[in-house]
């Protein structure tokens, strides 16, 4: 090859990230033929006509018209759904475990818990991100996993496609670890660590208006404006309803204090892991509170856990609660559509298990403007599947991310092509 040849072919190969990175080129895509379910396992459409253009969802026909100047994805005899979202990741801030120096999801040092925000920490070069796009799942929430305490810092929502900007939703949720753990970090017993989550929360909460005007008086008196910290400023959302407490919590009695701490402040909750949440199924749908667990989690790792049960997903959905499944961790959270089939065995519908990793997830972590259906204005977010998603054996052909369609590659599959047929030396051929 000339090394004019190879300039030029390095000049498209430039050409294209940019424009990937920019949506520049964004294509005008049509699927066909597939059957689409537009609403998580709702909405179905047979021989569906999925038009996408400039990142969006223009319309959903039953073998609707292709315009002139559109490529099109033949998805003749496959199903269409929207992209999955994994819940509890820590996607982005984390690579292979045995390298330490690439671990953001943890903040054992730092002062200021809860105003730790990891949208700063966000690699989207992370080889864990095209593993798990692969596999259908285009949009995570991602966040930190310790800290001193048992505040989490503020996580975030991001899309896995293209480019270095992931971030859809900055301040997603603040975090909160309620356990055994935390209560040895706030002195050893529960008693303490809710005295101390109370007692920040009350410091938070905004003023009635007379005291406010009396506090800006006294500030001008004293002619000093303070500028409010990363933590006064995240706990000012929560209260404001613009983010949400996420509490991490697993014992029945823990899930109650949970519920009533909502009750006392007023402001979102949503509850992560929750084994024992089928115990107060029905507390938690009184109290509109959502649930993100892993629905595979079914034996006691400790005595916060002995009611763990693979029905737990299902028993919460039958009570009216929203619920979101995750994958398992990060580097397994491509297996969420295999841990959904589980819960399908165990009693959750299949509708309400396709519900759990699209438009759950969406209204949980309010994203539901833009993201969790198939329908006209939401982003492109689309997989094509070879059978149903949920299916051990299923895998998706099609991927798209906000109408870009991502190459169907990672770290593991280049691997595995690049092991498959291995010349041999004549002594192994005896």
């Amino acid at each position: 090859m000339s090394i004019l040849k190879t300039l030029k072919g390095a000049s498209v190969a430039v050409a294209i990230a940019g424009a990937s990175l920019s949506g520049v080129f964004a294509e005008d895509i049509a699927i066909t033929g597939g059957t689409a379910f537009t609403k998580g396992g709702k909405g179905k459409v047979e021989n569906a006509t999925i038009l996408v253009a400039d990142g969006k969802i223009t319309s959903v026909t039953a073998g609707g018209d292709v315009p002139s100047g559109y490529r099109v994805i033949d998805a003749s005899g496959q199903w269409v759904t929207v992209g999955l979202m994994a819940t509890g990741t820590t996607l982005g801030l984390t690579e292979v475990p045995l390298s330490g120096s690439l671990n953001d999801a943890t903040a054992g040092s730092a002062k200021n818990t809860i105003g730790l925000d990891v949208t700063y920490a966000i690699d989207p070069s992370s080889t864990l991100i095209p593993v798990t796009r692969i596999e259908g799942i285009t949009r995570a929430v991602t966040g930190l996993t310790n800290t001193k305490d048992y505040w989490l810092g503020q996580g975030a929502v991001i899309h896995l496609g293209n480019g270095f900007d992931l971030v859809e939703k900055q301040g997603a949720y603040i975090g909160l670890q309620i356990s055994e753990g935390a209560a040895s970090k706030a002195g050893g017993s529960r008693a303490a660590l809710w005295q101390e989550i109370y007692a920040k929360l009350e410091d938070a909460r905004p003023e009635p208006e007379a005291d406010a005007k009396g506090d800006e008086k006294a500030e001008k008196k004293d002619g000093k404006k303070k500028k409010p910290s990363a933590e006064a400023k995240a706990l000012k959302r929560l209260f404001d309803g613009k983010t949400s407490l996420m509490v991490t919590a697993n014992r029945a009695a823990d899930i109650l204090q949970v519920i009533r701490l909502k009750k006392h402040f007023g402001f979102n909750v949503i509850l992560n892991e929750g084994v024992e949440a089928w115990r107060v199924a029905d507390e938690l749908a009184k109290a509109d509170i959502p649930v993100v667990l892993d629905a595979l989690e079914s034996l006691p790792q400790s005595f916060e856990t002995l009611g763990a049960t693979q029905t737990n997903a299902g028993r919460l959905a039958k009570a009216g609660v929203t619920i979101a499944i995750t994958g398992k961790g990060s580097h397994n959270a491509r297996l969420m559509p295999q841990n959904a089939g589980n819960a399908v065995s165990n009693g959750l519908s299949w509708e309400a298990a396709m519900d759990a990793m699209t438009v759950g997830p969406a209204e949980i972590f309010g994203l539901s403007d833009s993201y969790g259906t198939l329908e006209a204005g939401k982003d492109a977010d689309i997989v094509v599947w070879d059978g149903d998603p949920i299916e051990v054996m299923t895998s998706p052909t099609a991927v798209l991310i906000k109408g870009d369609q991502i190459e169907l590659v990672s770290r593991q599959t280049r691997l595995r092509d690049r092991y498959l047929d291995l010349t041999r030396s004549p002594q192994f051929k005896k």
